[in-house]
């Protein structure tokens, strides 16, 4: 069995390493499987490409299509046009890409119209809003997925109603989960924390870099002032998007509980996240390693894709509006967070089977 992996942007690079580990575990123990590593170039900052590699253990890429920048249309067709060449010199029996990104999308359509077969891992996952570039890469890849490996039993369910049978649907669990359990005891303590004389519990985790959040500089001033306001003494971690920090210079906004840091590589980040007292994100994967970790998370958006973070989990889906934060921040403040628990399957062994499955129906 031959499988080309494809990885283009940070979260895709968490959820392929214990992929890679699997397949090389089960080439050790006799099977015949090659996977080849195509590494799209969505993402070509080094903290958020690079360092994740080498971090993760990722063995450098077979190749690099160096498809980054330029528009949502023109990445998805550079994309195209170059993993298009990469099948037709290294034609695998499948392809296997990841989560949502624009990579996943671009590759998963090139490999159709080359008749090979593509898995999705992640499938099913939905927020509803089409507003979000991920929603139509969701859509689009698992309207022409031939195997769905899937986190959720509602992602199972999303996928039921657009039609696919259960014989292609897999509930496996969460590779993003195997990554964070198996790198929990090499974790590094990031170099703010002396600096800054952080302290276990006692701050607060910040991450910010949705339209709806930071586009607009007076909306993004808000809900900053407002997390300064409602967090007592608290220190605020500020880790800053590359497009959120464009915002934040033009307004100028600071306070002294407030610690600005560039993007961190995995191993640092995790750290500050299973330290915190609390989580303040618009990002999807946060509250999920959040959720692991039983640390609670406020979500600053509408909907989520990840709703069993939200039902099962630590996470609260509060919306946009700054003003919504305000109740759940001084639930954090009076210790009256809700008891949140892990997900089915998120234990650490979701990579093991899906190779395994892969294993059954292309062997």
């Amino acid at each position: 069995m031959k499988i080309t992996i494809v990885a283009g942007a940070r979260p895709n690079f968490m959820k392929i390493s214990p992929i890679i580990r699997a397949i090389q575990k089960r080439k050790e123990e006799g099977a015949v499987i090659e996977y080849r590593l195509v590494h799209t170039g969505q993402h070509y900052d080094k903290k958020m490409s690079a360092d994740f590699f080498e971090q993760l253990g990722i063995p450098e890429p077979h190749a690099n299509l160096e498809a980054g920048g330029g528009t949502q249309a023109e990445q998805t067709a550079a994309i195209m046009v170059r993993f298009e060449k990469e099948l037709m010199e290294h034609r695998p029996d499948l392809i296997l890409v990841v989560g949502d990104v624009t990579s996943t999308m671009a590759c998963t359509i090139t490999a159709k119209k080359l008749c090979v077969d593509a898995v999705h891992v992640e499938a099913g996952i939905r927020s509803g809003d089409m507003a979000m570039p991920e929603e139509i890469n969701r859509i689009v890849t698992d309207s022409i997925t031939d195997h769905f490996f899937t986190t959720s039993e509602v992602a199972n369910q999303h996928l039921r109603k657009a039609g696919v049978e259960d014989a292609r649907i897999h509930f496996v669990g969460n590779t993003m989960i195997d990554t964070l359990i198996n790198n929990l005891g090499r974790l590094i303590q990031p170099d703010l924390w002396v600096k800054n004389k952080l302290v276990s519990g006692k701050y607060f985790l910040l991450t910010l870099h949705r339209p709806a959040n930071v586009d607009d500089p007076a909306n993004l001033d808000h809900l900053l002032s407002t997390i300064m306001d409602c967090t007592g003494d608290r220190q605020v971690i500020f880790p800053v998007h590359p497009r959120t920090k464009k915002i934040l210079d033009s307004i100028g906004f600071s306070n002294p509980k407030l610690v600005l840091a560039e993007p961190m590589a995995y191993l640092e980040f995790i750290y500050l996240v299973k330290n915190a007292l609390a989580i303040i994100t618009d990002s999807g994967g946060i509250t999920e390693e959040a959720t692991v970790l039983g640390i609670p998370c406020m979500t600053m958006r509408d909907s989520t894709e990840r709703p069993e973070t939200v039902t099962l989990g630590t996470n609260e889906l509060i919306g946009t509006d700054p003003l919504k934060l305000i109740p759940y921040l001084n639930k954090i403040m009076d210790g009256k967070w809700k008891q949140g628990s892990i997900p089915p399957l998120w234990d650490g062994h979701t990579a093991e089977r899906i190779i395994n499955k892969l294993e059954e129906i292309y062997a």
